[in-house]
Protein backbone atom coordinates (compact mmCIF):
# COMPACT_ATOMS: atom_id res chain seq x y z
CA UNK A 1 0.00 0.00 0.00
CA UNK A 2 1.85 3.51 -0.80
CA UNK A 3 1.93 6.37 1.50
CA UNK A 4 -1.14 8.46 -0.39
CA UNK A 5 -3.56 5.66 0.48
CA UNK A 6 -1.96 5.69 4.15
CA UNK A 7 -2.73 9.34 4.46
CA UNK A 8 -5.95 8.96 2.86
CA UNK A 9 -7.27 6.33 5.62
CA UNK A 10 -5.74 8.23 8.09
CA UNK A 11 -7.27 11.57 7.16
CA UNK A 12 -10.59 10.06 6.54
CA UNK A 13 -10.87 8.33 10.42
CA UNK A 14 -10.01 11.98 11.50
CA UNK A 15 -12.83 13.38 9.47
CA UNK A 16 -15.24 10.67 10.31
CA UNK A 17 -14.90 9.08 13.63
CA UNK A 18 -15.66 10.67 16.76
CA UNK A 19 -12.29 11.80 18.77
CA UNK A 20 -13.22 10.32 21.73
CA UNK A 21 -12.83 6.66 20.24
CA UNK A 22 -9.19 6.22 20.52
CA UNK A 23 -6.86 3.52 19.27
CA UNK A 24 -4.06 1.51 20.54
CA UNK A 25 -1.87 0.89 17.27
CA UNK A 26 -1.67 2.36 14.32
CA UNK A 27 -1.90 0.01 12.04
CA UNK A 28 -4.71 -0.75 9.62
CA UNK A 29 -5.54 -4.74 9.41
CA UNK A 30 -5.42 -6.91 6.46
CA UNK A 31 -6.63 -10.38 7.72
CA UNK A 32 -5.89 -12.39 10.98
CA UNK A 33 -5.00 -15.89 11.75
CA UNK A 34 -4.55 -17.66 14.78
CA UNK A 35 -2.10 -15.34 17.16
CA UNK A 36 -1.10 -13.07 14.40
CA UNK A 37 -2.38 -9.76 12.00
CA UNK A 38 -1.14 -8.54 9.11
CA UNK A 39 -1.68 -4.99 8.01
CA UNK A 40 -2.34 -3.58 4.73
CA UNK A 41 1.10 -3.27 3.83
CA UNK A 42 1.51 -7.04 4.48
CA UNK A 43 3.32 -6.78 7.73
CA UNK A 44 2.66 -9.42 10.41
CA UNK A 45 2.20 -8.49 13.94
CA UNK A 46 2.28 -10.84 17.00
CA UNK A 47 -1.46 -10.50 18.71
CA UNK A 48 -0.76 -10.52 22.20
CA UNK A 49 -4.33 -8.07 22.81
CA UNK A 50 -6.84 -10.64 21.45
CA UNK A 51 -8.97 -8.09 20.64
CA UNK A 52 -9.22 -7.40 24.59
CA UNK A 53 -9.21 -10.58 25.19
CA UNK A 54 -12.37 -11.20 22.93
CA UNK A 55 -9.76 -13.64 20.70
CA UNK A 56 -9.27 -16.66 23.22
CA UNK A 57 -9.37 -19.32 20.31
CA UNK A 58 -7.72 -17.22 18.10
CA UNK A 59 -8.33 -15.18 15.15
CA UNK A 60 -10.68 -16.66 12.19
CA UNK A 61 -10.57 -20.20 13.83
CA UNK A 62 -12.29 -22.44 11.42
CA UNK A 63 -14.95 -23.91 13.34
CA UNK A 64 -16.12 -20.97 14.53
CA UNK A 65 -15.87 -19.78 10.56
CA UNK A 66 -17.58 -22.44 9.37
CA UNK A 67 -20.46 -21.78 12.10
CA UNK A 68 -20.85 -18.30 11.52
CA UNK A 69 -20.90 -19.02 7.90
CA UNK A 70 -23.51 -21.95 8.17
CA UNK A 71 -26.14 -19.96 10.38
CA UNK A 72 -25.71 -17.06 8.09
CA UNK A 73 -26.91 -19.22 4.97
CA UNK A 74 -30.00 -19.69 7.19
CA UNK A 75 -31.33 -16.69 8.66
CA UNK A 76 -29.07 -13.41 10.43
CA UNK A 77 -31.80 -12.39 12.67
CA UNK A 78 -35.48 -12.32 13.94
CA UNK A 79 -35.10 -11.13 17.26
CA UNK A 80 -35.56 -13.43 20.13
CA UNK A 81 -38.59 -12.00 21.20
CA UNK A 82 -40.13 -12.03 18.56
CA UNK A 83 -39.59 -15.68 16.95
CA UNK A 84 -37.35 -17.87 18.76
CA UNK A 85 -34.35 -20.27 17.74
CA UNK A 86 -32.85 -23.20 18.75
CA UNK A 87 -28.90 -20.91 18.78
CA UNK A 88 -30.19 -19.31 21.63
CA UNK A 89 -31.64 -21.81 23.50
CA UNK A 90 -28.38 -24.31 23.12
CA UNK A 91 -25.53 -21.67 24.24
CA UNK A 92 -28.20 -21.04 27.44
CA UNK A 93 -28.19 -24.56 27.59
CA UNK A 94 -24.20 -25.02 27.48
CA UNK A 95 -23.68 -22.12 29.78
CA UNK A 96 -26.25 -23.23 32.65
CA UNK A 97 -24.44 -26.61 32.13
CA UNK A 98 -20.53 -25.14 33.01
CA UNK A 99 -21.53 -22.40 35.44
CA UNK A 100 -19.58 -22.65 38.54
CA UNK A 101 -21.94 -23.64 41.22
CA UNK A 102 -25.04 -26.87 41.50
CA UNK A 103 -27.86 -24.99 41.47
CA UNK A 104 -29.96 -24.98 38.67
CA UNK A 105 -29.70 -21.99 36.54
CA UNK A 106 -30.96 -19.77 33.78
CA UNK A 107 -29.50 -17.60 31.21
CA UNK A 108 -30.16 -14.20 29.83
CA UNK A 109 -28.24 -13.29 26.15
CA UNK A 110 -27.17 -10.27 25.36
CA UNK A 111 -25.10 -8.30 22.67
CA UNK A 112 -22.28 -6.36 24.98
CA UNK A 113 -20.54 -6.90 28.56
CA UNK A 114 -21.64 -3.55 29.30
CA UNK A 115 -25.54 -5.20 28.84
CA UNK A 116 -24.67 -7.86 30.73
CA UNK A 117 -23.13 -5.88 34.14
CA UNK A 118 -26.23 -3.71 34.06
CA UNK A 119 -28.86 -6.46 33.58
CA UNK A 120 -27.16 -8.54 36.59
CA UNK A 121 -28.00 -5.13 38.57
CA UNK A 122 -31.45 -5.17 37.15
CA UNK A 123 -32.48 -8.87 38.19
CA UNK A 124 -30.63 -8.39 41.65
CA UNK A 125 -32.53 -5.73 42.37
CA UNK A 126 -36.07 -6.89 40.83
CA UNK A 127 -35.21 -10.53 43.03
CA UNK A 128 -34.01 -8.42 46.30
CA UNK A 129 -36.18 -5.45 45.95
CA UNK A 130 -33.23 -3.59 47.20
CA UNK A 131 -31.81 -0.65 45.34
CA UNK A 132 -27.85 -0.41 46.08
CA UNK A 133 -24.95 -2.15 44.36
CA UNK A 134 -21.42 -2.12 45.91
CA UNK A 135 -18.63 -2.24 43.43
CA UNK A 136 -14.84 -2.26 43.71
CA UNK A 137 -11.70 0.06 43.54
CA UNK A 138 -10.06 -0.19 40.08
CA UNK A 139 -12.94 -2.73 38.62
CA UNK A 140 -14.42 -1.91 34.98
CA UNK A 141 -17.92 -2.94 34.18
CA UNK A 142 -18.44 -1.16 31.12
CA UNK A 143 -19.03 2.32 29.43
CA UNK A 144 -23.10 2.57 29.56
CA UNK A 145 -24.53 4.79 32.49
CA UNK A 146 -24.71 2.39 35.00
CA UNK A 147 -22.10 0.07 34.06
CA UNK A 148 -19.83 3.20 33.82
CA UNK A 149 -20.86 4.42 37.84
CA UNK A 150 -19.92 0.77 39.12
CA UNK A 151 -16.36 1.09 36.93
CA UNK A 152 -14.12 2.00 40.14
CA UNK A 153 -11.06 3.46 37.75
CA UNK A 154 -11.73 7.41 36.72
CA UNK A 155 -9.88 8.43 33.54
CA UNK A 156 -10.30 7.82 31.03
CA UNK A 157 -13.63 6.41 31.12
CA UNK A 158 -15.78 8.91 32.83
CA UNK A 159 -14.91 12.05 32.21
CA UNK A 160 -17.44 14.82 32.61
CA UNK A 161 -19.73 12.57 31.48
CA UNK A 162 -21.93 12.43 35.00
CA UNK A 163 -24.64 13.31 36.72
CA UNK A 164 -23.84 9.41 37.39
CA UNK A 165 -26.00 6.73 38.55
CA UNK A 166 -27.41 6.93 42.36
CA UNK A 167 -26.93 4.46 45.17
CA UNK A 168 -24.10 2.83 43.74
CA UNK A 169 -20.83 2.56 46.47
CA UNK A 170 -17.41 1.74 45.90
CA UNK A 171 -15.38 -0.48 47.96
CA UNK A 172 -11.76 -0.88 48.41
CA UNK A 173 -10.42 -3.66 46.15
CA UNK A 174 -7.45 -5.87 48.20
CA UNK A 175 -4.16 -5.24 46.25
CA UNK A 176 -1.42 -6.24 48.86
CA UNK A 177 1.12 -4.22 46.84
CA UNK A 178 -0.65 -0.69 47.09
CA UNK A 179 -0.76 -1.47 50.87
CA UNK A 180 -4.56 -2.75 50.72
CA UNK A 181 -5.06 -6.20 52.42
CA UNK A 182 -8.13 -8.47 53.00
CA UNK A 183 -8.14 -7.34 56.00
CA UNK A 184 -8.41 -3.59 55.40
CA UNK A 185 -10.71 -4.18 52.10
CA UNK A 186 -12.89 -6.25 54.67
CA UNK A 187 -12.90 -3.79 57.31
CA UNK A 188 -13.60 -0.77 54.50
CA UNK A 189 -16.43 -2.92 53.46
CA UNK A 190 -17.97 -3.75 56.92
CA UNK A 191 -17.75 0.69 57.57
CA UNK A 192 -19.27 1.04 54.11
CA UNK A 193 -22.09 -1.14 55.86
CA UNK A 194 -22.42 0.49 59.36
CA UNK A 195 -21.29 4.16 58.13
CA UNK A 196 -22.85 5.09 54.42
CA UNK A 197 -25.47 2.36 53.24
CA UNK A 198 -26.84 -0.18 55.30
CA UNK A 199 -26.40 -4.01 54.03
CA UNK A 200 -30.19 -4.36 53.84
CA UNK A 201 -30.51 -1.66 51.26
CA UNK A 202 -27.96 -3.42 49.15
CA UNK A 203 -29.05 -5.79 46.29
CA UNK A 204 -25.83 -6.83 44.88
CA UNK A 205 -22.25 -7.07 45.13
CA UNK A 206 -19.91 -6.90 42.00
CA UNK A 207 -16.58 -7.83 41.84
CA UNK A 208 -13.94 -8.93 39.16
CA UNK A 209 -11.71 -12.31 40.46
CA UNK A 210 -8.79 -10.86 38.86
CA UNK A 211 -8.82 -6.59 37.67
CA UNK A 212 -9.11 -6.39 34.27
CA UNK A 213 -8.35 -2.53 33.42
CA UNK A 214 -7.19 -2.44 37.18
CA UNK A 215 -4.09 -4.06 36.47
CA UNK A 216 -4.58 -7.42 36.11
CA UNK A 217 -4.92 -8.44 39.97
CA UNK A 218 -6.28 -11.43 41.32
CA UNK A 219 -8.25 -11.15 44.31
CA UNK A 220 -7.09 -12.92 47.35
CA UNK A 221 -9.15 -16.04 47.89
CA UNK A 222 -9.65 -15.74 51.76
CA UNK A 223 -11.10 -12.13 50.51
CA UNK A 224 -13.63 -13.97 47.89
CA UNK A 225 -14.59 -16.44 50.50
CA UNK A 226 -15.92 -13.96 53.12
CA UNK A 227 -16.89 -11.75 50.46
CA UNK A 228 -19.43 -14.83 49.66
CA UNK A 229 -20.10 -15.14 53.32
CA UNK A 230 -21.23 -11.98 54.02
CA UNK A 231 -23.60 -11.94 50.36
CA UNK A 232 -25.22 -14.98 51.66
CA UNK A 233 -25.91 -14.37 55.10
CA UNK A 234 -27.11 -10.73 54.65
CA UNK A 235 -29.59 -11.56 51.44
CA UNK A 236 -27.29 -9.83 49.11
CA UNK A 237 -26.80 -11.01 45.62
CA UNK A 238 -23.18 -11.81 44.70
CA UNK A 239 -22.44 -10.96 40.79
CA UNK A 240 -18.92 -12.17 39.68
CA UNK A 241 -17.91 -10.07 36.45
CA UNK A 242 -15.80 -12.93 34.19
CA UNK A 243 -16.46 -11.03 31.18
CA UNK A 244 -12.18 -10.69 30.30
CA UNK A 245 -11.40 -13.85 32.79
CA UNK A 246 -13.61 -15.93 31.56
CA UNK A 247 -13.42 -18.83 28.28
CA UNK A 248 -9.92 -19.77 29.59
CA UNK A 249 -8.34 -17.25 29.64
CA UNK A 250 -7.31 -18.30 33.57
CA UNK A 251 -6.67 -22.03 32.50
CA UNK A 252 -10.10 -22.71 33.58
CA UNK A 253 -13.63 -21.54 32.19
CA UNK A 254 -14.22 -19.32 34.78
CA UNK A 255 -11.69 -17.73 36.95
CA UNK A 256 -14.12 -18.67 40.18
CA UNK A 257 -13.54 -22.38 39.58
CA UNK A 258 -9.91 -21.22 41.06
CA UNK A 259 -11.40 -20.15 43.88
CA UNK A 260 -14.31 -22.88 44.18
CA UNK A 261 -16.67 -19.79 44.24
CA UNK A 262 -20.49 -20.31 43.47
CA UNK A 263 -21.49 -16.36 42.61
CA UNK A 264 -25.10 -16.20 42.64
CA UNK A 265 -25.07 -14.61 39.05
CA UNK A 266 -22.24 -14.29 36.55
CA UNK A 267 -21.40 -12.04 33.91
CA UNK A 268 -19.77 -13.23 30.67
CA UNK A 269 -19.36 -11.29 26.98
CA UNK A 270 -15.86 -10.82 24.83
CA UNK A 271 -14.65 -14.53 23.94
CA UNK A 272 -18.02 -15.80 24.40
CA UNK A 273 -18.73 -14.76 21.00
CA UNK A 274 -15.23 -15.38 18.78
CA UNK A 275 -15.09 -11.96 17.92
CA UNK A 276 -19.24 -11.49 17.40
CA UNK A 277 -20.92 -9.41 19.93
CA UNK A 278 -22.44 -11.70 22.29
CA UNK A 279 -22.54 -11.63 26.02
CA UNK A 280 -24.74 -13.59 29.09
CA UNK A 281 -25.66 -12.90 32.38
CA UNK A 282 -26.47 -16.91 33.85
CA UNK A 283 -27.28 -17.08 37.32
CA UNK A 284 -29.22 -19.52 40.20
CA UNK A 285 -33.10 -20.33 38.34
CA UNK A 286 -34.79 -18.28 41.28
CA UNK A 287 -32.92 -14.76 40.94
CA UNK A 288 -33.16 -15.03 36.94
CA UNK A 289 -36.61 -15.69 36.90
CA UNK A 290 -37.53 -12.24 38.70
CA UNK A 291 -38.26 -9.99 36.66
CA UNK A 292 -41.54 -10.27 34.63
CA UNK A 293 -41.95 -11.09 31.25
CA UNK A 294 -40.91 -8.51 29.10
CA UNK A 295 -38.65 -7.09 31.62
CA UNK A 296 -35.45 -8.13 30.23
CA UNK A 297 -34.09 -8.39 26.21
CA UNK A 298 -33.12 -6.18 23.64
CA UNK A 299 -33.50 -6.16 19.85
CA UNK A 300 -29.84 -7.97 19.16
CA UNK A 301 -29.78 -9.69 21.89
CA UNK A 302 -28.55 -13.10 21.06
CA UNK A 303 -28.18 -12.94 17.44
CA UNK A 304 -28.41 -16.59 15.81
CA UNK A 305 -25.53 -15.55 13.64
CA UNK A 306 -23.27 -15.01 17.21
CA UNK A 307 -25.14 -18.20 18.86
CA UNK A 308 -23.51 -20.24 16.32
CA UNK A 309 -20.23 -18.84 17.26
CA UNK A 310 -20.67 -19.48 20.54
CA UNK A 311 -21.58 -22.95 20.01
CA UNK A 312 -18.51 -23.72 18.20
CA UNK A 313 -16.40 -21.34 20.80
CA UNK A 314 -17.77 -24.07 23.76
CA UNK A 315 -16.91 -27.09 21.65
CA UNK A 316 -13.35 -25.38 21.35
CA UNK A 317 -13.48 -24.93 25.20
CA UNK A 318 -12.71 -28.83 26.60
CA UNK A 319 -9.95 -29.31 29.35
CA UNK A 320 -7.14 -29.83 27.02
CA UNK A 321 -7.75 -25.99 25.60
CA UNK A 322 -7.06 -24.93 29.41
CA UNK A 323 -4.70 -27.40 29.84
CA UNK A 324 -3.06 -25.53 26.87
CA UNK A 325 -3.98 -22.18 28.44
CA UNK A 326 -2.44 -23.10 31.99
CA UNK A 327 1.13 -24.24 30.11
CA UNK A 328 0.68 -21.04 28.16
CA UNK A 329 0.49 -18.67 31.81
CA UNK A 330 3.43 -20.80 33.26
CA UNK A 331 5.81 -19.82 29.90
CA UNK A 332 4.15 -15.77 30.42
CA UNK A 333 5.45 -16.16 33.96
CA UNK A 334 8.59 -17.65 33.61
CA UNK A 335 9.54 -15.18 31.22
CA UNK A 336 8.52 -12.12 32.95
CA UNK A 337 9.85 -13.28 36.08
CA UNK A 338 13.15 -13.42 34.20
CA UNK A 339 12.81 -10.21 32.89
CA UNK A 340 12.09 -8.72 36.37
CA UNK A 341 15.46 -10.33 37.44
CA UNK A 342 17.06 -8.25 34.61
CA UNK A 343 15.27 -5.13 35.10
CA UNK A 344 14.72 -3.35 38.50
CA UNK A 345 11.70 -1.17 36.68
CA UNK A 346 9.77 -3.93 36.42
CA UNK A 347 7.94 -4.01 39.98
CA UNK A 348 5.58 -6.71 40.14
CA UNK A 349 4.80 -9.56 38.02
CA UNK A 350 1.24 -11.68 38.05
CA UNK A 351 -1.84 -12.75 37.11
CA UNK A 352 -3.74 -16.08 37.02
CA UNK A 353 -3.40 -18.30 33.93
CA UNK A 354 -2.41 -16.73 31.09
CA UNK A 355 -4.27 -13.96 32.27
CA UNK A 356 -0.87 -12.25 32.67
CA UNK A 357 1.00 -8.83 33.12
CA UNK A 358 3.88 -6.55 34.46
CA UNK A 359 3.78 -3.34 36.48
CA UNK A 360 6.35 -0.68 35.58
CA UNK A 361 7.83 1.92 37.78
CA UNK A 362 7.87 4.21 34.51
CA UNK A 363 8.43 3.63 30.75
CA UNK A 364 5.41 0.88 30.33
CA UNK A 365 3.58 3.16 27.07
CA UNK A 366 7.33 3.28 25.62
CA UNK A 367 7.86 -0.26 25.56
CA UNK A 368 4.68 -1.13 24.12
CA UNK A 369 5.30 1.45 20.95
CA UNK A 370 8.93 -0.34 20.68
CA UNK A 371 7.06 -3.69 20.74
CA UNK A 372 5.42 -2.46 17.77
CA UNK A 373 8.12 -1.75 15.59
CA UNK A 374 9.69 -4.84 16.25
CA UNK A 375 6.36 -6.55 15.32
CA UNK A 376 4.64 -7.57 18.76
CA UNK A 377 1.05 -5.76 19.88
CA UNK A 378 0.62 -5.33 23.48
CA UNK A 379 -2.17 -3.35 25.39
CA UNK A 380 -1.53 -1.07 28.62
CA UNK A 381 -3.80 -1.65 31.71
CA UNK A 382 -3.77 0.12 35.24
CA UNK A 383 -2.11 3.72 35.15
CA UNK A 384 -0.92 2.90 32.08
CA UNK A 385 2.30 1.46 34.26
CA UNK A 386 0.79 -2.06 33.57
CA UNK A 387 1.60 -4.06 30.50
CA UNK A 388 -0.89 -7.21 30.20
CA UNK A 389 -0.46 -10.16 28.16
CA UNK A 390 -4.10 -11.74 26.08
CA UNK A 391 -2.86 -13.73 23.56
CA UNK A 392 -4.84 -16.02 21.87
CA UNK A 393 -4.89 -19.70 23.67
CA UNK A 394 -4.09 -21.00 20.39
CA UNK A 395 -0.51 -19.54 19.94
CA UNK A 396 2.14 -22.15 19.52
CA UNK A 397 5.55 -22.34 21.45
CA UNK A 398 7.20 -20.70 18.51
CA UNK A 399 4.83 -17.86 18.57
CA UNK A 400 5.01 -17.37 22.14
CA UNK A 401 8.68 -17.45 22.91
CA UNK A 402 8.72 -15.02 19.65
CA UNK A 403 6.80 -12.75 21.22
CA UNK A 404 8.49 -12.89 24.31
CA UNK A 405 11.57 -12.17 22.90
CA UNK A 406 10.32 -8.93 21.06
CA UNK A 407 8.89 -7.87 24.08
CA UNK A 408 12.21 -8.87 26.23
CA UNK A 409 14.53 -6.78 23.68
CA UNK A 410 11.78 -3.81 23.54
CA UNK A 411 11.86 -3.76 27.31
CA UNK A 412 15.99 -3.99 27.32
CA UNK A 413 15.64 -0.92 24.43
CA UNK A 414 13.62 1.40 26.34
CA UNK A 415 15.59 1.35 29.80
CA UNK A 416 19.10 1.39 27.91
CA UNK A 417 17.73 4.69 26.20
Amino acid sequence: MNTVTQLSLEQRRHDNVARGVATAHPIWVERAAGASLWDRDGRRYLDFVGGIGTLNAGHTHPKVVAAIAEQAARFTHTCFQVAMYEPYLRVAEELNRRAPGMAPKKTLLLSTGAEATENAIKIAREYTRRPAVVAFTHGYHGRTLLALTMTGKNAPYKQHFGPFCSEVYHAPFPFERHGISTHDALSALNELFEGVISSDRVAAIIIEPVLGEGGFVPAPAPFLKELARIARERGIVLVADEIQTGFGRTGRLFACEHYELEPDIVTIAKSLGGGLPLAAVVGRAEIMDAPEPGGLGGTFAGNPVACAAALAILDIMDEDFFARARAIGARIDASLRAMQSQFKEIADVRGLGAMMAMELSHGAEAIVEEARRRGLLLLLAGERDVIRILVPLVVSDAELDEGMAILGAATAQVFAE
